[in-house]
């Protein structure tokens, strides 16, 4: 039976079969049989309306009106599709993603990499597995015309990945076997070069609370440059190159591991480094939100966010992190003093893990989604299919909202 089936049957059956309870125990004659009746009844009602609550309220999430998006699902197979990643390579559209019965560590986890030229129409070229453990968050990246998959390697249910692992290929359809990558315990995140000569990758310690910068020049072997942060459980790191030269880096800030109610510290580093790269200086702890899973992206001297964004987060079991809350895929501006908002994808429950491509004045989004119709709490999305996909704005219109959004806010380029 699928999470989603039963949780169907939870909130049907439990409302039935509660308020049958509370009827029953209305017309006992019998106190002692009244109570435990009553109680698991109410209990039945009680969850039932929750999940009730929580699996058919609409979404609500923001779409700004000053981007004219086109949208559409790329992989909507019934599978837990999550954790993405997309690069253009020989003229095509590469997306890889994690598919899995759920969110959580499963042996039938594996990776789908397809292509396409119009991102439209998608073909299944390759697939990725290293069962029995589970595997996840893969980034690709052009190396010396070479396209290299990194993933994460993880052995737990609830997902703590302990390294990182590559393959590699000539044309995109054979890949050499996965192997681990050096320096151990270190989770990779997306690579970048700004001369095509020298490659760098952030990465964070697999126990979490450090994050380093590493270079290359072949994407096999990899030597540490700095430590970016250090503290606050960060983790997820992401970088992009600043028209001076210089590097800015957002991280995800979780301060403690507390997934229940969520902790009001989570945050996202802001931080940036001159050349040669080796010393970074913290410039903010952005409490917008706690920006999981994010991609940065340069235009016409801006960098901006596409990450996981929480509207709510100021109340226990609200708090960020917390997996009652409410999620988003959004875009946000990203200045060195903060985060600035700049409006929701259509997005719901269990989201983000995105990357974007730029083609021409068009820049296409991809990330994945639970039900775009509903507005789940994370654990339902988690729980739930999930699917993959594409959304297409207008560089120009991007930089004219960005101009309007920061016009209304008082605040300057």
């Amino acid at each position: 039976m699928s999470p989603k089936l039963l949780l169907d049957l939870l909130r049907t059956v439990g409302l039935l079969f509660g308020a049958l309870l509370l009827k029953s125990s209305f017309r006992s004659p019998k106190p002692p049989d009244k109570l435990p009746r009553l109680g698991f009844g109410a209990f039945l009602i009680g969850l039932g309306s929750l999940l009730n609550y929580w699996m058919l309220r609409p979404n609500r999430a923001y779409f700004p009106r000053g981007l004219g998006l086109r949208s559409w699902p790329v992989v909507k197979d019934g599978w837990h599709n999550s954790n993405t990643d997309m690069i253009y390579w020989r003229d095509h559209f590469y997306l890889i993603h994690a598919a899995a019965p759920f969110h959580f560590g499963s042996s039938h986890s594996h990776l789908k990499l397809w292509r396409s030229k119009d991102a439209v129409h998608w073909e299944n070229i390759a697939q990725f597995t290293n069962a029995p453990e589970d595997i996840r968050d893969p980034k690709l990246a052009v190396i010396k015309d070479r396209l290299f998959l990194y993933v994460l390697l993880n052995r737990e249910f609830n997902p703590e990945p302990y390294t990182t692992a590559y393959s590699l290929s000539e044309d995109g359809e054979h890949w050499t076997p996965l192997r681990p990558i050096s320096p151990l315990g270190w989770l990779f995140w997306r690579p970048k070069t700004r001369d095509h000569e020298t490659w760098y990758v952030p990465a964070y310690w697999w126990q979490h609370g450090q994050s380093l910068l590493l270079r290359s020049d072949d994407g096999e072997r990899w030597e540490k440059v700095s430590v970016i942060y250090t503290g606050d459980r960060n983790d997820e790191t992401d970088l992009e190159f600043l028209p001076d030269g210089r590097m800015i880096a957002v991280a995800r800030l979780e301060f403690s591991g507390n997934f229940l109610q969520g902790d009001p510290r989570g945050s996202t580093l802001i931080a940036t480094a001159q050349p040669p790269y080796t010393e970074w200086h913290i410039r903010a702890k952005s409490s917008l939100t706690r920006l999981d899973g994010p991609c940065l992206f340069a235009y016409n001297g801006r960098v901006y966010a596409l990450g996981r964004y929480q509207p709510n987060q100021d109340r226990p079991f609200s708090y960020p992190g917390s997996i009652f809350s409410r999620k988003r895929t959004a875009l946000f501006l990203v200045q060195e003093e903060g985060l600035v908002y700049l409006g929701d994808l259509p997005s719901a429950g269990d989201t983000s893990y995105g990357a974007v491509v730029r083609c021409g004045n068009e820049l296409f989004l991809e990330y994945y989604t639970s039900d775009i119709r509903r507005d789940y709490p994370w654990i339902i999305g988690m729980l739930c299919s999930s699917e993959i996909r594409m959304v297409c704005i207008s560089l120009s219109e991007l930089e004219q909202w960005t101009d309007q959004v920061l016009q209304a806010q008082g605040k300057t380029a």
